[in-house]
């Protein structure tokens, strides 16, 4: 069978889809010290991310080993990940110039 989803580190708790992805399709994934199975939730194209856990609101979404953002609503497993329900982390002036508590 066609590999349909790429985790591109142990430590990632998103893949990447490698074709699209119809609601209800499953996929197997590497997910740290195993395999996780999970269904669609809703449409995935290729080259987008579903997760393969679920991410409540302010958890961080690793890609590549990295944290690449925070959910930014709950997403369930099987779920699109995007832009939709992530909130980047880098790039961002106003948390750079944000006071922190402690110093």
């Amino acid at each position: 069978m066609r590999q349909r989803v790429l985790v591109l580190h142990p430590s990632d708790n998103v893949a990447t889809a490698l074709v699209d992805l119809d609601v209800g399709q499953t996929v197997t994934a590497a997910h740290q010290a195993g395999t996780v199975t999970v269904r669609a939730q809703e449409p995935i194209a290729f080259g987008h991310k579903l997760a393969l856990v679920p991410l409540a609101v302010g958890a961080s979404v690793y890609k590549y080993g990295e944290v690449i953002g925070v959910a930014a609503a709950d997403i369930p497993a099987g779920a699109h990940v995007h832009v939709h329900n992530v909130e980047s982390q880098r790039g961002r002036g106003d948390l750079a110039a944000a006071p922190t508590s402690g110093r």
